[in-house]
């Protein structure tokens, strides 16, 4: 009986951010062959409309299917506020795991009552925030920022250097003033900057990163339809951008501790191939 090839699967993101999800995927379950493709032609999606997210994530979801993927994790949070809904309308075949901001958990684990939120202004205008904070958050405070240029410095790689430290203490110090005792992590591109995150915030605070569910719930469902890759040896990821693949690929063994070749996909008349 021939051995059937392990089921692929595809993660996406405006950029680097979904490495942070990516990574978490290559520690609980190595052997899932997967295909990335960051958007960074148009990062960051966070400032750009939701019709305008909705659109590219429609095409790159396109592209991941021409691949050969069978299950997509939409590893930016902007991108599953904008598409997520749609996508599984549209593309009913596949299952989706998509992101959601930590409230619930953050909620629950409060001790101040006083909650820290970073992510993007599409997250925050996104009606799936709404109905979490709606479901989960009455009774709590919660502090939001969009931490404006955090994206930028991360995407080029900028972790903690002084740029990053005052964007980041910009924000996080007037949440102190105000008693944070957790800080919820509502942009893939954020859990890079952690370790200053908790510079600043000290061990007291909480800083909860929401790649760990994301990974539990893709074994799951990967288990659920028999596609789970068994075994810790590591399967073959293929990585794509839409911008030039030198800066991706300079920068893979910071962000996940891997080197690989980097191809490049083109937009072309709205299309991407």
């Amino acid at each position: 009986m021939a051995e059937t090839k392990p089921v692929k699967i595809g993660v996406f993101d405006s950029g680097l951010g979904g490495l942070s999800v990516l990574r978490e995927l290559r520690r609980q379950i190595p052997a899932q062959p997967v295909v990335y493709i960051g958007d960074q032609f148009h990062v960051p999606y966070g400032v750009r409309s939701l019709e305008e997210v909705r659109r590219f994530s429609f095409e790159v979801t396109q592209f991941l299917i021409r691949q050969g993927v069978q299950l997509i994790v939409v590893a930016c949070n902007t991108a599953s506020v904008a598409a997520l809904h749609s996508l599984r309308e549209q593309f009913s075949e596949i299952p989706f795991v998509g992101m959601e901001p930590a409230v619930k958990p953050a909620a629950e684990q409060t001790s101040s009552g006083v909650v820290g939120v970073l992510a993007t202004f599409a997250t925050f205008q996104g009606a799936l925030y709404a109905s979490v904070v709606e479901r989960f958050a009455k009774d709590v405070t919660l502090l939001q920022s969009p931490c404006p240029g955090l994206v930028s410095q991360i995407e080029k790689g900028n972790l903690s250097g002084p740029e990053t430290r005052a964007i980041l203490k910009g924000e996080l110090d007037p949440m102190l003033e105000k008693g944070i005792d957790t800080v919820v992590l509502g942009c893939t591109h954020y859990p890079f900057v952690i370790p200053t995150i908790e510079e600043i915030v000290g061990p007291k605070v909480r800083v909860i990163d929401p790649a760990p569910a994301v990974a539990r719930q893709t074994a799951r469902l990967l288990k659920e339809h028999g596609w789970l890759a068994e075994g810790n040896q590591k399967g073959a990821v293929d990585y794509y951008t839409t911008a030039e693949p030198e800066g991706m690929q300079r920068l893979l063994p910071i962000l996940i501790g891997e080197t690989a070749e980097v191809k490049k996909a083109t937009w072309t008349d709205g299309k991407l191939i």
